[in-house]
């Protein structure tokens, strides 16, 4: 059997929340021939920074979840910005985030956070040399936590559970197939 897109008949605006919009679309099966409603969210584009530091550390950002309400370990990231490239969004928000800079962003991975029914996609950098620049500067919404991690505990720290958002995993992942034999997680 080949697959085939399925074709979009309607596709309507549900709500508009700020950082995604929400979209009620029709599509038709190309082998039922059968309609269905899909909900889909619509969001601008993230990133992912993996802050590596002269001394081999990871700089780290601890942070409160809405969603989970819980307090998670991660790397800096954020959304990209209307007219903003995902590199510039990366320096943008380690900078925000930590208050650290570095070397310009090199791109290790992309990936589809949920591609069911998210329609945006989250670009890992890694920017290497990083040092503090200045203090941090979060946004209104952040209250942020910043530390430094040796690069080669991370695999531990996953293991442990300290961090499990699965798109900062997803970067370490990068980054191993990124450095093959310098690190391993």
């Amino acid at each position: 059997m080949v697959l085939k897109p399925w074709p979009r008949e309607a596709e309507e605006l549900v709500a508009d929340m700020g950082i995604f919009e929400v979209r009620r679309a029709g599509s038709r099966s190309p082998r039922t021939g059968e309609s269905c409603s899909v909900s889909l969210l619509g969001a601008r584009d993230w990133v992912n920074v993996i802050a590596l530091t002269t001394e081999g550390e990871v700089v780290l950002v601890r942070q409160f979840r809405h969603g989970t309400r819980e307090f998670t370990l991660e790397i800096p990231g954020g959304q990209v910005d209307a007219g903003e490239t995902a590199a510039a969004a990366a320096v943008r928000e380690l900078r925000e985030e930590t208050g650290y800079a570095g070397d310009g962003p090199v791109p290790i991975g992309i990936v589809t956070p949920n591609p069911a029914f998210q329609d945006n996609h989250c670009h890992t950098y890694l920017i290497e040399n990083c040092r503090r620049v200045g203090e941090p500067r979060p946004d209104g919404g952040e209250d942020l936590e910043v530390l430094t991690r040796p690069l080669a505990d991370v695999p531990r720290i996953i293991a442990a559970g300290e961090i499990d958002h699965a798109l900062v995993v997803c970067a370490f992942w990068w980054l191993a197939r990124h450095r093959p034999g310098q690190f391993r997680p």
